[in-house]
């Protein structure tokens, strides 16, 4: 199975997720352009934490990003409820005349780096255009969990760069709210009943202890009714 042998995260019955492997830790905002569109990736400054570390993922530590037992108090129903499938048996294919797009809606963070420049529904469609093709597969590489993947047509490998191993807290200015754990780089995930997720480059992990699609973000820490901070 692919991935770093010393890096994993394990995502613990109704409590946090466990890190090993000395996995870097640091936030990453959501920077928008002049239309308040999700225009780039602003890295911030490494989170110490030691080699191995327990994250929140019931959104009520008050030590966040790191656990501190709130889940037990609260009573945190964090039962995993996400497709175990492989990425290509939950995405739909969209074809241009030089790229296509594979999309897993299920997988969307609510990060907005699909909607600029007219969409990249659309865009694939013109990916016979060098300028086009090129902001497509920007803005497909920038979606944090993965949702989206650009392809050259009779391809098996997509169009992405390999990511350092990392996990990001995510920070949305736009929207205010603080979004999920970005994992990056091959990290593999293993679910509180020992399942191995498939390990892919770009995941994001809920943190608000709010999505419908646990362990991974579908969007809710953005929504009316959560408005997730972490605070820090």
């Amino acid at each position: 199975m692919p991935g770093h042998d010393d890096m994993q995260i394990t995502v613990s019955e109704n409590g946090p997720y466990l890190v090993a492997g000395s996995i870097p830790l640091s936030r990453f905002t959501i920077g928008v352009d002049q239309q308040g569109g999700s225009a780039e990736w602003l890295p911030g400054p490494p989170i110490p934490a030691a080699a191995t570390y327990a994250l929140c993922r019931c959104g009520q530590s008050r030590r966040k990003p790191f656990c501190d037992g709130s889940h037990a108090k609260t009573g945190f129903d964090g039962r995993e409820t996400a497709s175990r499938k492989p990425y290509l048996q939950q995405a739909t294919l969209t074809e241009g005349p030089a790229l296509s797009l594979t999309d897993a809606e299920p997988l969307c963070a609510f990060a907005r780096f699909c909607d600029p420049n007219g969409q990249v529904w659309n865009q694939v469609r013109r990916s016979d255009d060098p300028a086009i093709a090129e902001q497509f597969v920007r803005q497909v590489n920038d979606c944090p969990g993965g949702r989206l993947r650009a392809w050259q047509r009779g391809d098996n490998e997509p169009l992405e760069a390999e990511l350092p191993p990392s996990i990001g807290l995510i920070e949305d200015p736009q929207q205010q709210v603080s979004g999920p754990l970005w994992v990056r780089g091959m990290i593999r995930l293993v679910g509180a009943n020992g399942h191995a997720y498939e390990v892919r480059n770009r995941v994001t992990l809920c943190r608000c202890g709010a999505s419908r699609n646990k362990p991974f973000c579908d969007g809710s820490h953005a929504a009316d009714e959560v408005k997730f901070r972490d605070g820090l």
